[in-house]
């Protein structure tokens, strides 16, 4: 099968990224990108047309873990698939619980994540993909490259320099591809609007994931916060928080657990298009119950009076003056744990920061960007975590005191005072 037989399927459509990545004669091609560049997608398309080609080649596609690699990559290499009717004749199987397409010309794409530099060193390959560069280690990438006999694809939104630029670019062998949403022909031009505007919002933000360039993110509002395999068994619920979306920005939701005076987070949607009824749907199927209590947006009063006519146990959020603010206060006085499944959220912690003035100052004033399901994290903060201190006035609290009812010498110099 020949790359023109590919690129001819009716609905196997590539931009220009694929050309600069399938045409190279680069032993390391880096793909610098912002954010819906396609460059993922194209370095997909360009794997399968050399499976197809390429007979008993290794194809080994690696993220940082693999509910990275199923939120991303592998679901962009099963929309390629599933869009191509000529690529669905090449490949023999697809074993979804090892993550394997085998082809009938016995080639593999197999997608991995590895634990450490040790773990690295297992197996051999023709081909290698590092997506999402910036969230593995060198020393892991090192091993991987050394095993690895033609080609290394890598490709990463530079949020700030690491490895790739110190230990790779500008090496013998080695092609850079920057790369932003205009080199994207299919991509919605309300979300080409949406990532243009993070210009007046932040021109860090803008810089780096609206024209692919390296940035330095700083004044990130929650710069600590720790992964966890799961939520532990002890933890208590303490609400679910819901945002409603449904064209341009998702629905979210998300689970709020207190432990040991730790908060430990699991996220549940991430999803655009849905109606109030596949909300209730997905929460069910997320194993919720009516009596689960949710926190969701008071700005969508006819959402929230929908699900509790369907009988849900819901309330808006408490927002109020300044309520971004003090939620946030709120939720730094916690050690915050976030599940490895939770990859949107962790994802938006990543980025979520404090806004800059025109003379680089961080300012008091968060970025209205990057925070879906961090806006249904603030929801549970503000109605279950918030000190109540209803009067604002300061009172002391002391302990009790048994009255003395003998005389003493106590009595003869406090008399009645006391």
């Amino acid at each position: 099968m020949t790359n023109d037989q590919l690129t001819n399927d009716p609905k196997f459509e590539v931009s220009i990224l694929f050309g600069q990545n399938y045409n190279t004669d680069a032993h390391v091609v880096v793909n610098q990108g912002g954010t819906s560049s396609g460059k993922t997608y194209a370095i997909g398309q360009v794997l399968f047309c050399i499976a197809c080609q390429a007979p008993k080649q290794v194809i080994t596609i690696v993220g940082q873990d693999i509910p990275n690699l199923k939120a991303g990559v592998l679901r962009d290499a099963l929309s390629i698939y599933n869009s191509s009717v000529v690529l669905q004749t090449a490949v023999k199987s697809y074993n979804k619980s090892d993550r394997i397409f085998e082809f009938h010309n016995g080639t593999l794409i197999e997608f991995k994540s590895y634990a450490d530099p040790q773990d690295a060193k297992s197996g051999k390959r023709d081909y290698l993909f590092i997506n999402e560069a910036n969230g593995i280690s060198y020393a892991v990438y090192a091993e991987l490259a050394l095993r690895t006999r033609k080609r290394i694809y890598i490709d990463y939104n530079p949020n700030s320099t690491f490895w790739v630029h110190e230990q790779v670019i500008g090496r013998p062998g080695v092609q850079t591809i920057i790369s932003d949403h205009r080199h994207n022909p299919f991509l919605d031009d309300t979300v080409r609007a949406k990532i243009e505007s993070l210009k007046t919002e932040d021109i860090e933000l803008w810089k780096v994931y609206a024209r692919g360039l390296t940035g330095k993110i700083s004044g990130l509002i929650f710069p600590n916060w720790y992964v966890c395999e799961q939520i532990p068994p002890e933890a208590r619920l303490i609400a679910t928080g819901l945002d409603f979306g449904f064209t341009n920005d998702p629905t979210t939701c998300l689970q709020v657990y207190l432990q040991n005076g730790e908060l430990w987070i699991h996220e549940l949607i991430y999803q655009t298009g849905l109606t109030n009824t596949d909300i209730a749907t997905r929460l069910k199927a997320e194993g919720l119950s009516l009596k689960t209590e949710i926190i969701a947006d008071s700005a969508e009063p006819k959402s929230i009076e929908e699900f509790k006519r369907m009988g849900w146990y819901i309330t808006g959020a408490k927002k109020g003056a300044d309520s971004i603010n003090n939620s946030i206060d709120i939720l730094k006085r916690y050690k915050i744990n976030v599940t490895r499944a939770s990859v949107n959220l962790r994802k938006e912690l990543d980025r979520y920061k404090w806004r800059v003035d025109r003379s680089g100052k961080t300012i008091n004033e968060a970025v209205d960007s990057y925070n879906h399901l961090i806006d249904a994290l603030r929801y549970v903060a503000l109605n279950k975590l918030a000190i109540n201190n209803r009067d604002n006035k300061l009172r002391s609290r002391l302990p009790y005191n048994p009255k003395i009812t003998s005389r003493s010498m106590f009595d003869e110099l406090i008399g009645s005072r006391f």
